[in-house]
């Protein structure tokens, strides 16, 4: 029998008939089911779907991340942290899906303009849709930097691009996609821990769930390659960096609301970007570790005007999607464009 730990969903103590209505409720989810390990070798349940997007036969995978509180940022008695990771606060966030990897190449390239003709078998309403969305032609140097496309993330798009995709994305499969905030991240990332990685505070365990500097032999790793964390997500720590919604703000956890908090971003840069990458130390791949994006991403591109679609200098940071549980509004989608690409 499957044991389903209090602390790994972050809700209250569950009596007897609650425990045995959320095993069945599991059990019983169409869209299916993943396992994730815990660090302590548990097992635990968590519902899943997978996207196949129309036209091909490209898919990928999301898993529910319950609704919940946690403690965002870190106590000032980490190792490594910086003073923007405090005041910690309690955070209260609705249900939303996550991609179980950070999106891949396979994926992200149906984006581009060159493959537009894979979609003209849609329905009327999407591929009007779609043909009035501007996308990326080819970068004029390989993004991937020739560290392998098939099975690995895509990286070195700017925010922006980043945006659009999903913006792309929620008209080809009819499901709103976007990015995550900030706060969404970290409550992923953290998936019911309180340490400084979802693994714990020995650093000498990393090994089994990061890529990173020490062993990535200077290069990003498949999509996967390492331990997932508690909730079944796959290198939330590593890997590749993932760009959030969010604007960033040194003081964002003493400014921001504690329900669903977002910083709306005004500028183009800084960003907050999450998670760390290959190419970082271990202490950059803290849960509750913050990079601010900068115009150094682009500093080699010769372009005038410089790309918005890619950034040269940033072949270590990609992205993961998220879709919330409760799908907005036509509107509510229109609104949110409108904030996130200025339309």
């Amino acid at each position: 029998m499957l044991r389903i730990t209090t602390r790994l969903f972050n809700l209250p103590l569950f009596n007897f008939l609650s425990l045995c209505y959320l095993m069945i409720s599991l059990h019983s989810c169409k869209s299916g089911q993943a396992v994730a390990v815990e660090p302590d070798k548990k097992m635990a349940v968590a519902e899943t779907f997978t996207e196949k997007i129309p036209a091909t036969d490209i898919s990928f995978d999301m898993v529910l991340i319950p609704e919940g509180k946690f403690m965002m940022g870190s106590p000032e008695d980490q190792v490594d942290r910086k003073a923007d990771e405090g005041p910690m606060k309690t955070v209260e966030l609705d249900a939303f899906y996550m991609g179980k990897y950070e999106l891949g190449w396979e994926v992200f390239e149906l984006f581009f303009k060159q493959n537009k003709n894979l979609f003209e078998s849609l329905e009327a309403e999407k591929l009007s849709g779609i043909d009035a969305i501007t996308r990326p032609s080819p970068p004029y140097e390989d993004p991937s930097y020739g560290m392998g496309k098939v099975g690995y993330p895509a990286i070195s798009m700017s925010a922006y691009s980043a945006l659009v995709f999903c913006k792309w994305l929620s008209t080809v499969t009819g499901r709103f996609y976007r990015l995550p905030t900030e706060a969404e991240w970290e409550y992923a990332a953290k998936a019911g821990t309180n340490t400084a990685y979802s693994f714990g505070d020995d650093i000498s365990k990393i090994d089994e769930y990061a890529v990173y500097y020490k062993n990535s032999n200077n290069q990003y790793a498949k999509m996967g390659s390492k331990l997932p964390n508690p909730w079944g997500l796959y290198d939330m720590h590593g890997n590749v960096s993932e760009w959030t919604l969010d604007e960033y703000k040194e003081n964002a956890l003493a400014i921001t609301e504690s329900k669903n908090p977002w910083v709306k971003p005004t500028v183009i840069h800084p960003r907050v970007i999450k998670g760390g990458s290959w190419d970082d130390d271990a202490k950059t791949l803290r849960s509750s570790a913050r990079i601010a994006s900068s115009l150094k991403l682009q500093k080699r591109d010769p372009q005038i005007p410089k790309s918005f679609w890619w950034n040269t200098d940033s072949n270590f940071i990609g992205f993961r999607l998220v879709s919330p549980k409760v799908q907005p509004s036509k509107e509510e989608q229109k609104q949110f464009w409108q904030i996130v690409l200025d339309e």
